[in-house]
């Protein structure tokens, strides 16, 4: 380690590369700073190394094998099926690999300083980066912090070779013949999905009433009859209790409705949350707040409560969600070059890629009747629209939810083929404060999966073409 080293001074700092991170440090470049970014991964963070972009890669194949196995219904049969699963990994790690050199290639585009190591602070002025071999001091006017968040571990389920997180799931060499996945969150209502569709035997377990608890039941219950018709199994308000790890595969121990049971998987993913990365960081000697759950504290532009120092992302309040981070990347970044720009939270969009995709983006109905804010609720089934019959995919509905009053758009939820596209559209017309009759009015391509925000809207308008009232 070198002792005494000459800091290097920058304007901004941001620790962390990920969705988050590598946004913000991007944004302050272009807005004029001159700005270092501290990675001790890879570039790209969990989002696109372990996280959401693999995951998706894999639903996709996924998907693939389970359409070739099953297309009789349309007339189109297949023989001899088969999934070469290290190939699907190959293809898989090759996406990763071209949106991650695409990241380190954007940074050094915009004359950003990738460091790679681990970032101490040392005061609020001061970073110590260090590496397995040297250290080196920052000194900065400004910094970001992006470090993102970790799987939560239990006590009970230790990771090892049986016992995996997300990424250990997502690394598999084979594809398995049981797996019981412990939290049915999107994580584990994603890989669990995604293995289902392999042909996987899957057991969920489930603490809560139901799983994918951040979306309405009429959208969670879609989903939960699918993953059954693949031959899952799903057990809501159980507790897992213990795991007995053999040569070969694993013995988890369960409790439900008071009863103790006990079922054999090959591998079992503890998907039960993420916490923080906010401990290794000596926030503490730069003098930053964090809550009791380590989350660290921030005004509406991402500002803690050291004025030169900002968080984004899965290190601050809210859902941990890599378009999240990014946008507040954005902000932060406009914060530093002394723009006013402040979050708006109102029109961040929540994805579940599940089967069917699940979507939801501003106040859902009952959210609304909380607030005292007189609404109607608008629902279109996929089933009356001509490309989702065309698509084979009938199945889900999209609702609106518009102001009594004025007919403003504030919130929606999809549940159906394509909603993690079709969002996109609803969140702009809340964002750009337009009306039911406006999304109406807008001529939509036929025969389009998006004629049926179109056609919601007519519904919330009291005057439904495709639909009787």
């Amino acid at each position: 380690m070198v002792v005494g080293d000459f800091p290097i001074e920058t304007d901004t700092i941001v620790i962390g590369a990920g969705p988050g991170g590598y946004v913000a440090a991007i944004r302050a470049a272009q807005l004029g700073q001159k700005v270092t970014i501290v990675e001790k991964g890879t570039l790209g963070g969990v989002c696109l190394n372990v996280g959401c972009i693999p995951s998706k890669a894999l639903i996709a194949a996924g998907h693939r094998y389970e359409t070739a196995k099953h297309s009789d219904s349309i007339g189109i049969t297949a023989e001899n099926v088969k999934v070469d699963f290290s190939k699907v990994q190959q293809w898989k790690a090759g996406v990763v690999k071209k949106l991650t050199g695409g990241v380190e290639g954007l940074l050094k585009g915009n004359k950003v300083d990738i460091v790679r190591g681990e970032a101490y602070f040392v005061d609020a002025n001061t970073l110590r980066v260090m590496d397995e071999n040297s250290a080196q001091t920052y000194t900065f006017k400004n910094a970001i912090i992006a470090t993102g968040s970790r799987p939560i571990e239990i006590p009970a389920f230790k990771f090892s070779k049986r016992v995996l997180d997300s990424t250990g799931a997502l690394a598999l060499e084979e594809i398995p013949n049981k797996i019981v996945v412990i939290g049915g969150g999107y994580i584990g209502t994603e890989l669990g999905g995604a293995y289902a569709n392999f042909g996987t035997q899957v057991t969920i377990l489930e603490g809560a009433d139901e799983i994918l608890g951040g979306f309405e039941k009429q959208m969670s219950s879609i989903v939960k009859r699918n993953l059954k018709k693949k031959g899952a199994e799903i057990f809501t308000k159980a507790m897992a209790k213990g795991v007995q790890e053999t040569e070969d595969g694993v013995v988890v121990t369960y409790e439900v409705k008071g009863e103790e049971k006990q079922v054999e998987a090959d591998y079992v993913f503890v998907m039960v949350g993420r916490r923080p990365n906010t401990d290794e960081l000596g926030l503490e000697q730069a003098g930053v707040q964090l809550t009791d759950r380590g989350i660290i504290k921030t005004d509406k532009q991402c500002r803690t409560n050291v004025s030169n120092i900002f968080a984004i992302g899965d290190v601050v309040e809210g859902p941990p969600l890599a378009h999240k981070a990014s946008y507040e990347g954005k902000i932060a970044a406009e914060a530093v070059a002394g723009h006013n720009s402040e979050i708006d939270y109102l029109a961040i969009p929540a994805v579940v890629f599940s089967d069917p995709e699940l979507a939801s983006v501003g106040y859902t109905e009952q959210q609304a009747k909380e607030e005292g804010i007189e609404v109607i609720a608008a629902k279109f089934p996929f089933a009356a629209n001509g490309r989702a019959l065309a698509l084979a995919a009938t199945d889900g509905f999209l609702k609106l939810v518009t102001r009594k009053e004025d007919g403003l758009v504030i919130g929606a939820q999809i549940a159906g083929a394509n909603a993690s596209d079709m969002i996109a559209e609803l969140g702009l017309a809340i964002e750009s404060g337009m009306t039911a009759e406006d999304l109406a009015m807008t001529i939509h391509a036929h025969p389009t999966l998006g004629e049926i925000t179109m056609e919601a809207a007519e519904v919330a308008l009291g005057n439904p073409i495709h639909i009787l009232k």
